[in-house]
């Protein structure tokens, strides 16, 4: 992957709600000729959807876009190394959801992290069963699907989109796939990269100290941690030193990583 310009890249403050969240989610970033050309195509794709990255040249497009191309830079850098990508569908009808999981087997890296890009061709409304994820889970590490037998947790959310939406997922937050309770078929294309370099400093940091910045981590809590919700904090704030490649930064609650002397 080529560098792209410094514009193109994701703010301060898109990066904070990354690591707040576990995810980002860039509404209608794709031009809707390539989003019609996508879906016809998604529609006829009469192969494996493992192969669908290999085979499509609107999808190849789509992720050459500049906006699209500086979203990944910000997260795993100019050198990306391709893990897996995959054609999700759901068909019409089809009321049986996924149980709750997490891509990936117990991760040993303290804040390294693969990204998964889920982009839709089509508009995805709640009652289509849009992929449900659960903010902030990221850095609870869990093994693949020993989630599975946890079903409604308080705060989880549907990435409900527009088409043209790409959802940008950290490889360890807890998601899964909802019923389709519509007529229509719905179509997800997943890409999954990892990091080719250390991920520090790799989108604009502009501002990454500001009191906007700031405002995002104040307001940072996720319901389902209960009485760990301050523990969760921490890790995040942790994430963010990491993120910004400043050791110092301390946006925990009370300047509790300064206070404990970390």
């Amino acid at each position: 992957m080529s560098n792209i310009e410094k514009q193109h890249l994701l703010t301060a403050k898109q990066m904070a709600e990354f690591a707040v969240n576990g995810f980002l989610r860039l509404d209608e970033i794709v031009p809707q000729e390539l989003n019609e050309a996508a879906y016809k195509e998604q529609r006829e794709f009469q192969g494996n959807g493992s192969t669908y990255w290999n085979e499509s040249k609107v999808i190849q497009d789509i992720f050459n876009l500049p906006q699209v191309k500086g979203a990944l830079q910000s997260f795993v850098g100019q050198y990306p190394i391709y893990d897996h990508s995959f054609m999700h569908i759901v068909r019409a009808k089809h009321l049986k959801g996924q149980g709750y999981h997490a891509d990936s087997v117990i991760d040993t890296r303290p804040f390294g992290y693969d990204i998964q890009a889920f982009y839709f061709s089509h508009d995805a409304p709640d009652e289509m069963g849009p992929t449900l994820v659960l903010p902030g889970s990221h850095l609870r590490k869990v093994s693949n699907g020993s989630i599975g037998r946890y079903k409604n947790i308080v705060g989880q959310k549907r990435m409900v989109a527009k088409a043209g939406t790409i959802g940008f997922l950290h490889h360890g937050i807890w998601h899964c796939a909802q019923p389709n309770h519509t007529d229509e078929t719905r179509y997800v294309f997943k890409l999954r990269l990892r990091p080719g370099q250390e991920q520090r400093s790799l989108f604009n940091t502009d501002g990454y100290n500001s009191d906007e910045v700031r405002d995002v981590f104040k307001k940072a809590y996720h319901p389902w941690c209960g009485d760990e919700a301050r523990v969760n904090q921490i890790q995040t704030a942790k994430f963010w030193r990491f993120l910004c490649g400043d050791d110092k930064i301390d946006t925990s609650f009370e300047g509790a990583l300064t206070r404990m002397g970390l």
